[in-house]
């Protein structure tokens, strides 16, 4: 069936196969990124982002990030994805420089236009690293702000969420807002509850991931009344060993407390998923079918950081 993904990281949906050939080319050795098999490779988390930072490092033109999109969206739509939101960070497309920035920009707004008239729709949510601290956050988010509109619509945080609270990074959360960007923020992922709670402090509309709320039913049921969307990405969770398997993930008890979730991947090439896992992994774990299904994209679609126009001719596709 056709899918919306609110959560997809553009440098971490870049396929192994397409940054050892990007390293390739560059003469960089990455060799201690990637197994025998030439998967990524890591063991926990902390190694994970060493291992996404390192992966990023051949990323280093604007030309490179042009190519990377086409080749991120290219797969997405063979899932069957026709609309995706993509996490990118100024810090990794010219150390945050707005000139810099806005060259980057050029070059992946030119082929997300491309890529709509193929089938698929797309827009980036600009994305502060949380453990580079406050204040390179505030050139991420001025990054944003100054960006704002066409391909831009968001602005959100990513990075390890044991640095600091989420509070810490307001001054950012409000320069994007006061531009009219759609807000969201990782939390309750490896931090419990009360990261969520300060995510939601900063006034975000979605939370990327936020599946340790299950842990506090006050917290489950507050999101709920809030109508606040989840951005929920199990095979990610699973892969890092956050929960045993799928049978165990909390989606389902979110689901069924009365919480908005929509389906993601994450990193896909990190994790071994797809979009398509993800939904037969979850039919298989908790019988759900189109019906389940069709709920979380119409949910996706009014969560989407989109114009109405846009959200109109997504709603006919699941109609």
């Amino acid at each position: 069936m056709k899918k919306i993904e609110l959560h997809l990281h553009l440098e971490g949906a870049a396929p192994a196969s397409f940054i050892r050939g990007l390293a390739a080319e560059k003469h960089t050795d990455l060799s201690g990124a990637f197994d025998a098999h030439g998967h990524y490779a890591y063991r926990d988390f902390a190694e994970f982002l060493r291992v996404y930072e390192a992966a990023t490092s051949v990323l280093q033109t604007p030309q490179d990030y042009a190519r990377l999109l086409a080749e991120v969206l290219e797969r997405s739509a063979e899932q069957g994805v026709i609309y995706t939101e993509l996490f990118v960070s100024p810090e990794f497309c010219g150390g945050a420089d707005l000139p810099a920035w806005r060259d980057y920009l050029a070059a992946m707004t030119e082929v997300a236009a491309r890529m709509r008239l193929q089938g698929i729709d797309s827009r980036g949510i600009v994305t502060a690293i949380r453990h580079f601290g406050p204040e390179r956050a505030r050139k991420s988010a001025i990054c944003a702000a100054e960006t704002a509109g066409e391909w831009i619509t968001g602005f959100g945080m990513g990075g390890a969420e044991s640095v600091g609270r989420a509070t810490d990074y307001a001054w950012s959360f409000d320069c994007a807002r006061e531009t009219g960007l759609g807000l969201t923020c990782h939390a309750g992922e490896w931090g419990g509850p009360d990261s969520i709670r300060d995510a939601l402090a900063l006034g975000v509309s979605r939370i990327g991931h936020g599946v340790r709320a299950i842990d506090d039913p006050a917290l489950v049921r507050d999101l709920a009344a809030r109508e606040t969307v989840l951005e929920v990405c199990p095979g990610s969770n699973i892969a890092l060993g956050l929960w045993p398997g799928w049978a165990a993930h909390p989606i389902a008890r979110l689901l069924d407390a009365g919480v908005k979730l929509t389906i993601s991947t994450d990193d896909p090439p990190f994790f071994h998923t797809t979009m398509r896992h993800e939904y037969a992994r979850l039919a298989d774990a908790f019988g759900w079918g189109e019906r389940e299904f069709t709920q979380m994209n119409q949910w996706a679609i009014d969560a989407a950081f989109c114009d109405e126009e846009t959200r109109a001719r997504l709603r006919k596709e699941f109609t």
